[in-house]
């Protein structure tokens, strides 16, 4: 339920905006990664405390509940490969099932309220993490188990889309 682009051309979010959520990739500037990070997140963690945060719109759309435990999963997953980049030559990710992950984690029977604390601290440390990054690592490549290259600007753009695309999703209901 998560964004599912072509997995065998995930770099178009990286060309061209988001025609479901309007993330710009050719807006976004280093010094504001950290910031935006913190926004999306931010707005996702309030939405947490609104009424009906377990209902879905329809059976095949993840609640705000799901999205919320989602959101904090993918600053926790991208703060680990932002680490992998940072620390190792090259790379590669572990997978990550983002819809096995909601199923196994239960994502839709968790508290919203330490949901929206989990995010809050996930959150804070992905975009440290982006805002310690030294000018000279911002090309340092990873890839993912299918041969993808993600290099660290990339992976954060990556990262902020999905962030980005989710507070759309929290915020029309």
């Amino acid at each position: 339920m998560g964004i599912t682009p072509d997995t065998k051309d995930w770099t178009w979010v990286l060309r061209q905006p988001c025609a479901e959520c309007g993330f710009d990739p050719a807006e976004v500037r280093r010094t504001a990664l950290p910031q935006r990070i913190l926004a999306a997140t931010g707005t996702v963690a309030d939405a947490l405390a609104g009424a009906d945060v377990r209902r879905r719109r329809d059976p095949s759309t993840w609640s705000v509940l799901e999205y919320g435990a989602h959101v904090r999963d993918v600053c926790r997953v991208m703060a680990g490969r932002l680490a992998l980049l940072l620390s190792r030559d090259d790379p590669e990710f572990a997978d990550w099932d983002q819809d096995a992950t909601a199923v196994a984690e239960r994502y839709a029977e968790q508290d919203p309220a330490r949901v929206a604390v989990e995010l809050r601290e996930a959150a804070d440390r992905l975009s440290a993490a982006f805002a310690d990054v030294p000018e000279d690592a911002w090309q340092r490549p990873g890839r993912r188990s299918n041969g993808s290259v993600f290099i660290t600007w990339t992976l954060g753009l990556y990262a902020l889309h999905d962030l980005e695309h989710h507070v759309a999703d929290v915020t029309r209901r």
